[in-house]
């Protein structure tokens, strides 16, 4: 059977639309955001029970390329790509991880998290990344004269464009605002042969300029205003569901901030009730650092106005945005899915990740931002104690290991560690060991 899809404007009775081949961000018509649009109605020609069976047929199994999760939902994402051109590290699929002890800790007994960052480059931007390399791949085949990929990056993005780039022989650029992310993720772009750009700037700053040299259209944007990124990324919804059964959460909670993962959750629910495979929407609250937080006061002004802010520095530094590019999306989603918008100072964000730490995981400051916001809706009412709450890890803890360091040595700005936990400095001798361990081993727990 076939299927399609296209870019179509968002803007309201605009509806123009452009190729997904054609090097294209905004409308041509209007100047607006662009989202991917698949043929909803050649796609119900298949029943919603089929779907599910041939998701479930094709989850993580060895066949190329559908043990990828998202290229499993191929059909859903980029139907007429061909399979030879797919760039795929068979992303997705990763950890809904059922973390019962934090669960009880806060109040919430069904608390899940969706570990993101157990992934090829350790975050959930490799799920979007794989789909717009893949495209790129197949444009250069076709002769587009595509010189090399670019984005700004906090740093997921880059690591995640780098490595998909460099698997398929695509050069990338990225633009890394100096000083503003963590060893790890700068070391991963330099590692795969990316031209890395260091400017003395935020990433909105970055944004601006990557913005403007993409114009030349040899130069192909990889940020999420390009939604090719948002059609891999709305697998994430998808396969929470599946991994439930194909039943639909209350709550899922997720780090906002250039935004584009919130509109990718909506997208990926709005498909799925569209083709009859659920029958109701999740509540979709966007976690935002008290020091990067747009998106919460244009909510607390009942979405009357959106202003964009100069960030300030954030432990929680992939959202350290105060211009986020997918604003209108988000606003959207929210709006249709009941969603909330929360934040977290740095002592809340730290603290946050650090207890879930201690419940098992090993947390990235952003997930903290969501965790924090989890603690911060249940004292008020605002979550139940039997929802069922997902929360969206969106990088691996390992990738920020100096937030970690700084956080048990005290060293945190603006934190109080609560959780600290240093190693204890003692002589090879026995007595001394044995001492400190009846001293403190009642207090690990």
């Amino acid at each position: 059977m076939s299927y399609s899809a296209v870019f179509q404007c968002i803007a309201p009775g605009c509806g123009n639309t452009h190729r997904l081949d054609e090097v294209v961000y905004r409308c041509g018509r209007c100047d607006n955001l662009l989202e991917v649009r698949h043929d909803v109605k050649a796609l119900k020609n298949r029943s919603a029970v089929s779907w599910m069976r041939l998701f479930d047929d094709r989850y993580k199994t060895g066949q190329w390329p559908y043990g990828s999760a998202i290229w499993g939902k191929k059909e859903w994402v980029l139907p007429e790509i061909d399979n030879e051109n797919i760039v795929s590290m068979y992303e997705g699929g990763t950890n809904l991880f059922w973390t019962e002890r934090l669960g009880k800790v806060v109040g919430v007994r069904d608390l899940w998290v969706k570990q993101c960052g157990l992934s090829h480059t350790g975050s959930f931007k490799d799920l979007g990344m794989t789909v717009l390399v893949s495209q790129v791949k197949q444009m250069i085949a076709q002769g587009v004269p595509i010189r090399a990929v670019a984005c700004a990056s906090t740093g997921d993005t880059s690591a995640a464009l780098a490595a998909y780039c460099a698997a398929a022989g695509i050069p990338s650029i990225v633009f890394l605002p100096k000083d503003k992310v963590s060893l790890a993720q700068l070391i991963q772009p330099v590692s795969n042969g990316s031209l890395v750009l260091s400017l003395d700037t935020d990433f909105d700053g970055c944004m601006a300029l990557v913005k403007r040299l993409t114009e030349d259209k040899g130069l192909y944007l990889a940020n999420s205003m390009n939604s090719l990124r948002i059609e891999g990324q709305k697998t994430i919804s998808i396969e929470m569901v599946q991994q439930f059964d194909w039943e639909v959460p209350d709550t899922i909670i997720i780090p906002g901030g250039n935004l584009g993962n919130v509109s990718a959750l909506g997208a990926g629910f709005e498909l799925m009730q569209d083709l009859g495979l659920i029958a109701r929407l999740p509540r979709i609250v966007v976690a935002q650092a008290e020091r990067a937080n747009p998106l919460y006061r244009a909510y607390q002004q009942g979405w009357d106005a959106f202003e964009p802010i100069a960030a300030r520095k954030t432990a929680a530094s992939a959202i350290q945005i105060g211009n986020p590019v997918s604003v209108q999306k988000a606003v959207r989603i929210l709006q249709k899915f009941g969603g909330i918008v929360e934040q977290a100072s740095e002592d809340e964000l730290a603290n946050a990740a650090a207890l879930a730490d201690r419940c098992g995981m090993f947390n990235c400051p952003h997930t903290g931002v969501a965790l924090a916001a989890l603690v911060k809706l249940k004292a008020r009412g605002l979550v139940q104690p039997d929802e069922r709450v997902i929360v969206v890890s969106t990088a691996n803890g390992l990738k920020f290991s100096e937030f970690k360091v700084g956080y048990h040595r005290g060293a945190l700005e603006g934190v109080t560690p609560r959780y600290a936990n240093l190693p204890v400095e003692l002589p090879p001798d026995f007595d001394a060991v044995r001492r400190t361990i009846d001293e403190r081993v009642d207090q690990l727990v």
